[in-house]
């Protein structure tokens, strides 16, 4: 069976990547893409990369019929996405790839987005979708909530530490970098060539960064008790691609076997032998997120890298990954190319 597919906000970079990945999907036509500047343009002319493909016109989202369509990806900016997904049908399966529904108490969306839900009665439905952790509750959803890139790299790093308790919970430390395209594909001064290509820098730092409140959610809920990290983010001149250093109190050893034994099962999530740390070259283009473990010269403190492609592990694979489930096909249909390189 064919399950036909809709994009909202195919014009953007997470939109693209979704053609990119169902374009070759054994069981997922697009069926319907929209945009809003760019509406009545041909896919091929906003993405020439894209022009071998034979693809529905760019159309407004009050243009679709979604009578015809089996699930819906929203890959719109935040703050839209409430009130667009509200005004769906209720019984289409949707995975919103923007900031709308990650949080579950509205108090903290409003905290960290600067405004009130707009769709509190979806949020209650919303299943997070960090998908190996939230496998079974995805199959049977409706909505997932696709998480932040950031997050997803900086929990498949802990999670399964702070679960298993060994690592100090009061004493954790983040220094992820990441590649321009997590920023989004609208025009903006500090994103131009000549202002981003051979430096680079942090922002959001001093505990500003909105994938902060996913953080504080998902290692709160696993330890029982309040987690606080520490987080910097740093902007690379580089297209794609997340390295996020963390730096955490425990024995290396047990870290490492930790992680091992915990990912050992799962396709995309691959941990390296002791002492080899990753890099984002490794995974470009992939749905692969790769960890590695080290120790430090001081001891007792262990260094943990994870690396992953932020507009596919991060954002657009994942989200293929959850539609796989809500459509009860192959978690993997899909996804299964290998990194690019060099």
């Amino acid at each position: 069976m064919t399950h036909r597919i809709a994009i909202l906000g195919a014009s953007g970079y997470t939109g693209a990547e979704l053609v990119r990945l169902i374009a070759t999907h054994p069981d997922l036509t697009i069926t319907a893409l929209s945009a809003d500047r760019k509406a009545g343009m041909a896919m091929a002319d906003v993405f020439p990369f894209l022009r071998h493909l034979d693809l529905p016109v760019l159309v407004k989202i009050d243009e679709i019929d979604f009578s015809q369509i089996d699930l819906c990806f929203c890959a719109l900016p935040h703050a839209t996405s409430q009130e667009v997904i509200s005004k769906l049908p209720k019984t289409l399966k949707i995975v919103d790839l923007s900031a709308d529904f990650r949080l579950r108490d509205p108090a903290e969306y409003q905290k960290w987005y600067g405004q009130p839900h707009a769709a509190v009665e979806m949020q209650k439905e919303a299943v997070y979708g960090l998908t190996e952790f939230y496998r079974d509750e995805i199959k049977s959803a409706r909505l997932v909530a696709g998480t932040g890139c950031n997050a997803a790299t900086g929990q498949y790093a802990l999670r399964p530490l702070i679960a298993a308790g060994v690592i100090d919970l009061d004493d954790i430390l983040i220094d992820l970098k990441a590649g321009v395209s997590g920023a989004g594909r609208s025009l903006k001064e500090n994103l131009l060539h000549a202002e981003l290509s051979g430096g680079t820098h942090a922002y959001s730092a001093g505990g500003k960064h909105r994938h902060l409140g996913e953080f504080d959610q998902e290692f709160s809920k696993i330890a029982g008790r309040e987690v606080r990290v520490q987080f910097t983010p740093h902007l690379l001149p580089m297209n794609r691609g997340i390295l996020a250093t963390v730096y955490v109190k425990g024995d290396p050893a047990q870290v490492h076997q930790t992680l091992a034994a915990a990912y050992a099962g799962e396709c995309f999530l691959k941990v390296l032998p002791f002492g080899a740390l990753p890099s984002t070259r490794d995974i470009a283009g992939s749905n692969y997120c790769h960890i590695g473990v080290t120790g430090d010269r001081i001891a007792g403190r262990a260094v943990v890298v994870a690396v992953l492609d932020n507009l596919t592990k991060g954002s657009s694979g994942q989200a293929l990954q959850n539609a796989n489930l809500l459509l009860g096909l192959e978690e993997t249909a899909g996804l299964m190319m290998a990194p690019v390189f060099p």
